[in-house]
């Protein structure tokens, strides 16, 4: 019998794990997006995964989720063991990319280091600026930003004008700039192992 499986997936990441679907030919993975929107608020990741998990957990024979922490505080992880579901080993998102020893540098060199994703880079005025409220109150970024040093851009696949563009948001936020070509870093291995022993796991009936 053929098994469906499912992803949950971090929005910001549906761009990545499409490609990587269709790479693999992951036929048989279908991938749910949650909103990105949902780091500006990570208390509310918890709610959203778990409302998606009891949602879908009927039509598949398994559910994976493609966050990490995300800020949780590891309350991802309590409802994750609850229900039995496995994700992405990780903090975020930028140590999938940048790979988990490139990560460790560039945090041990500069802590308040700001960073950047393609997706981030391309929703920057609307996850950002508008997200947190920048553009009705821009004093409010002195305080957002204060601990902030260095603007780290991690590329997946930019556009022709993406490192510059980074590069700006950068000498806006007053931070110094550096940029790095990731492509998908360790996210594809990172995805793959969770989907190898697929056939091995199936829901309690």
């Amino acid at each position: 019998m053929t098994l469906r499986d499912e992803v949950c997936a971090c929005g910001a990441l549906a761009r990545e794990i499409a490609a990587l679907r269709r790479a693999n030919g992951w036929t048989d993975v279908d991938v749910q997006c949650l909103p990105p929107e949902l780091h500006n608020r990570p208390e509310r990741i918890v709610p959203a995964v778990r409302e998606q998990i009891m949602a879908q957990r009927s039509r598949y024979d398994t559910i994976f989720v493609a966050y990490a922490d995300c800020g949780t505080g590891g309350m991802l992880d309590v409802l994750l063991r609850e229900e039995g579901v496995e994700r992405l080993p990780g903090a975020h998102c930028y140590e999938f990319f940048a790979g988990a020893a490139v990560f460790d540098q560039l945090q041990s060199a500069e802590p308040g280091t700001f960073y950047l994703t393609d997706f981030l880079l391309r929703h920057f005025d609307r996850l950002v600026t508008r997200g947190l409220g920048l553009d009705r109150h821009p004093e409010l970024a002195l305080e957002y930003f204060r601990n902030y040093r260095k603007l780290v851009y991690l590329a997946q696949n930019p556009a022709p004008h993406s490192v510059e563009q980074a590069r700006q948001i950068a000498q806006g936020m007053g931070l110094e700039f550096e940029s790095r070509a990731t492509g998908y870093g360790e996210l594809g291995s990172r995805l793959t192992a969770l989907l190898a022993s697929r056939e091995e796991r199936q829901w309690p009936r």
